[in-house]
This record gives C-alpha cells, sequence and structure tokens, in this order.
C-alpha cells in the first residue's frame, strides 16, 4: 500500500498492510523468473580479468544446479535501461550525517545511463519516499534535503516494500530491478525475516549492491537475527550483487551503473533432475580470466 508520507512525499505503508503481504508471500509462494517460451532465466554479471571489453560468449560458460550440469539454452548480453532502487538508512543512530547520506545518494544521479531511472526511500521504523522515480538529477538533488534521522532501522520491513511496491508492479516490463542499500545493515524490529526477504529478493531476480556505514554495533551478537556485516554480505552474495564502503561512494555509483548497463547478461535454461518445489544451489563458472557473479539459490516455488 502506497500512502502520502510528510510534505508531498509518497509512504511505503508497512504496519499491518505489509504484514499481510509477507504473509501472503509465504502463503502463496512466488514463480522464478520465467521466459516466454518458459525457461528460467537468470542475471549474470560477467567481466573478463584484463579489462577487455568484448562480450563473454555462451560457450565460456558453464551452469550447475545442485551439483548438476544444466544445459543452457540461451545467453544474450543485457544493455537494457535498469531501475534502481536507493534505499537509505536515516535512522536516529546510523553512523553518518544527514549530509553524508546525501552525498552518497547523489553521487548515482549523475552516473545513471540513458534510459535508467531512480527511486529514492528513506527508512527508519516506516520506509518513505524521497524522491519517485526520475532521471533528473536537479530534482533529485532538490529532494535530498528531506532526509532526516530518526527512530530504528526496520531494513527488512523496507526491503520488502521497495520489493513489493516499488519493483513488483514494473516485473513485466522491466528485466533489470535493483536495490542499493545504503546502510551498515542493522535491523532493529522488522516484522520481516532476513531468510524470508533474501528469498523473496532471489525470486523477483532482484540483484541487491550495498554502500556500507560502519557497524554502529561493534560486531555484537545479536539474538534471532544475522549481524549487521553478515546481513550486507549476504544480501550482495545471495543475490549477486557487490558491496563497497561509504568512503568509496562515488566509485560504487560509478561501478553499480556501468556494470548494470555494460555487463549483464541473461542466462536461460530448462533445470533437470530438479524439482521447483525445493531450494536449488546454483553456481555459474566462467573460463579461466573471465569473474562471474549472479544469485546462488533458486528458492523453492511456494516458499
Amino acid at each position: 500500500m502506497i500512502k502520502r508520507g510528510r510534505g508531498m512525499r509518497p509512504a511505503l505503508a508497512l504496519g499491518l498492510a505489509i504484514l499481510c503481504c509477507a504473509s501472503a508471500w509465504a502463503q502463496a509462494g512466488r514463480r522464478q523468473t520465467v521466459s516466454s517460451t518458459g525457461a528460467t532465466v537468470l542475471n549474470v554479471v560477467a567481466t573478463r580479468d584484463d579489462g577487455a571489453k568484448e562480450s563473454v560468449p555462451q560457450k565460456s560458460i558453464a551452469l550447475y544446479e545442485n551439483g548438476l550440469e544444466q544445459t543452457i539454452k540461451s545467453w544474450v548480453p543485457d544493455p537494457s535501461p535498469a531501475r534502481i532502487v536507493l534505499l537509505v538508512d536515516n535512522s536516529l543512530s546510523i553512523r553518518a550525517d544527514v549530509e553524508k547520506l546525501e552525498q552518497a545518494t547523489k553521487e548515482f544521479a549523475y552516473e545513471i545511463f540513458e534510459g535508467d531511472k531512480i527511486l529514492i526511500v528513506g527508512y527508519d521504523e516506516n520506509a518513505e519516499i524521497v524522491t519517485d522515480w526520475t532521471d533528473d538529477p536537479k530534482l533529485i538533488e532538490s529532494t535530498l534535503k528531506n532526509f532526516r534521522k530518526k527512530g530504528d532501522p526496520h531494513l527488512f520491513d523496507a526491503l520488502t516494500a521497495v520489493a513489493e511496491d516499488g519493483l513488483r508492479p514494473l516485473s513485466a516490463s522491466v528485466q533489470k530491478q535493483v536495490v542499493v542499500v545504503i546502510s551498515d545493515g542493522l535491523d532493529r524490529g522488522s516484522n520481516t525475516k532476513f531468510e524470508t526477504i533474501l528469498a523473496n529478493l532471489q525470486q523477483q531476480n532482484i540483484a541487491v549492491y550495498c554502500v556500507q556505514l560502519p557497524d554502529r554495533t561493534g560486531g555484537a551478537l545479536r539474538r534471532d537475527v544475522p549481524k549487521p556485516k553478515a546481513v550486507i554480505e549476504q544480501l550482495a552474495e545471495g543475490t549477486g550483487g557487490r558491496v563497497f564502503p561509504i568512503a568509496e561512494a562515488n566509485i560504487a555509483a560509478k561501478s553499480i551503473c556501468d556494470e548494470l548497463r555494460k555487463n549483464r547478461y541473461l542466462l536461460s535454461y530448462w533445470p533437470s533432475n530438479a524439482s521447483v518445489l525445493e531450494a536449488r544451489r546454483l553456481l555459474v563458472i566462467g573460463d579461466e580470466g573471465i569473474t562471474v557473479r549472479y544469485k546462488n539459490s533458486q528458492p523453492a516455488v511456494g516458499r
């Protein structure tokens, strides 16, 4: 459910509406991403270690599910425009001032390619839209003053909100969906479990990149929730993204936008000897000199 937040800003309502959505996901499940021919589709980032620009051919890639090699039906570059959600922790205890959060976010406004659009969402106990979908850097700059620090960080609920309300409505027309989390990874109070949101992101083929802030907990153990550093790492590794330190926000923005436009591929295949009712481990291997990134699991349908 989308409401109006502070001023003229629409808000991504969490509360009972998000709890109902999360419950519905768990009960009804989500289909894996499939092509028009019924094949399963994976998003893969593939680069040459020597920096060469030529495309990586299909013959240089191998795919395994649960240890069994799969037949790749197609492997094609994906230069299509991206929809990028910048999800910014503006809770009270985050170890960054508002100006640093603004600057890290603003870096992306000048690095996106033609056709790309950005949605900026700030979160504490609630997730609120700071800037609605746009490719206008001046508009983005003018709205960033709406960041403010208060409340506790409900990161997992915020990820649920942007995946469902921000990105799922675009799934029929936009293949390239990305969330950039600007946070230390701390969640304090979400109703959504980490394992649930990670599986939902994987099912939707949403890649998560992280611009990591210093851990405000100092690495302390937390009951029933991964440490913040582990949350950041697992979100990126589990969905095919990357992690950058906040001190390199400018490098992060350029690297993320460049690879989304220049180094993304669509891999399609028909799973063999595997049940869609069970989670399947994924392994994509490139020939020597080729580095690949991809989500590491295909969650069970109905999870």
